[in-house]
């Protein structure tokens, strides 16, 4: 009983103890637990779901904030307010290549994770996780134009690729579009 008040204690002790930051906050300059949160409202005029076409396929982007996410990363500890988003791409005859819209969203697990890590005036920095095997991960930016539509513009970068690192017969086709300045209009 003591060991589970102890442990209470302490979470309890991390989380109203949190201190709040704005969301640009560098996390490794601030104490462990902190909260980077979104109190501008950077995030929100992205919220939505928005498809393009390119090159056969049709892309719909479901863009989600989800606020207070825990991210570990090496020795640091921190909540962020961040854009998650999920995607179905389809092609010309309306076959689902890939549909990541039941996926699970977690910032530590990298696999089909694409999340913001930051915004300004208009713009929005992604990391994307990539697929199978860790294939085309990379950055994927993001710029709002009006309140309807949003650009486009993915930079996947390079990853070599072997039966140790990825088994044979793995899906390491990229779904995404490959970009610049692709216009997605909101639904």
């Amino acid at each position: 009983m003591n060991k589970l008040l102890l442990i209470f204690t302490f979470f309890y002790t991390i989380t109203c103890n949190a201190q709040e930051y704005p969301l640009k906050t560098d996390y490794t300059e601030v104490p462990s637990y902190s909260y980077l949160k979104d109190t501008n409202n950077e995030l929100d005029p992205f919220v939505g779901s928005y498809t393009a076409n390119f090159q056969g396929k049709q892309i719909t982007l479901f863009i989600n904030k989800q606020t207070h996410v825990l991210f570990e990363i090496n020795t640091y500890k921190y909540y962020k307010d961040v854009l998650s988003i999920k995607f179905i791409t389809k092609n010309i005859s309306g076959i689902t290549l890939q549909d990541t819209q039941n996926m699970i969203f977690q910032p530590n697990q990298l696999k089909h994770t694409i999340y913001s890590r930051w915004a300004e005036d208009g713009k929005l920095l992604l990391y994307y996780a990539g697929t199978n095997c860790g294939v085309g991960w990379g950055n994927i930016y993001l710029k709002q134009i009006n309140p309807t539509q949003i650009s486009w513009e993915y930079r996947p970068n390079d990853i070599i690729l072997d039966d140790s690192k990825c088994p044979p017969g793995t899906d390491i086709n990229i779904y995404l579009p490959e970009t610049k300045d692709l216009i997605f209009t909101k639904q």
